[in-house]
């Protein structure tokens, strides 16, 4: 069992930046993938960024590339999404997510349906 708290929504305005935490209990963390999922009103969750679980490997949606990134610091059990060039389409709850998934194919770490264990979320709001 993995329980995932996130921290580090807020309100911010076009072009700022944020910086999401999820914190992992567990002592196996270091053996799971990691993703950073949002939901905007009315629209279907969509995958933000993942990590595998060694942090060699990384993904972006489209949307965040070159402006977000994912990290992991395995020894504090926790997984971040820096977030910079903020734009109001980012506007979303943002899920933590985890899977002990060993692999890195890209298409399984990107996939909603892939993690097993997920946040409550936090909530971006970004203003124009």
């Amino acid at each position: 069992q993995v329980q995932l708290v996130e921290s580090g929504g807020g309100l911010v305005q076009a072009g700022g930046s944020l910086r999401l935490s999820c914190a992992a209990s567990g002592r196996t963390f270091s053996s799971y993938a990691m993703g950073w999922f949002r939901q905007a009103p009315g629209k279907e969750r969509e995958v933000v960024a993942a990590i595998s679980w060694s942090g060699g490997n990384t993904y972006y949606a489209d949307s965040g590339k070159g402006r977000f990134t994912i990290s992991r610091d395995n020894a504090k059990n926790t997984v971040y999404l820096h977030m910079n060039s903020l734009k109001p389409e980012a506007t979303a709850v943002y899920y933590c997510a985890a899977d002990d998934y060993s692999g890195s194919y890209y298409g399984y770490l990107t996939a909603n349906s892939a993690y097993d264990y997920w946040g409550q979320g936090t909530q971006v709001t970004v203003s124009s």
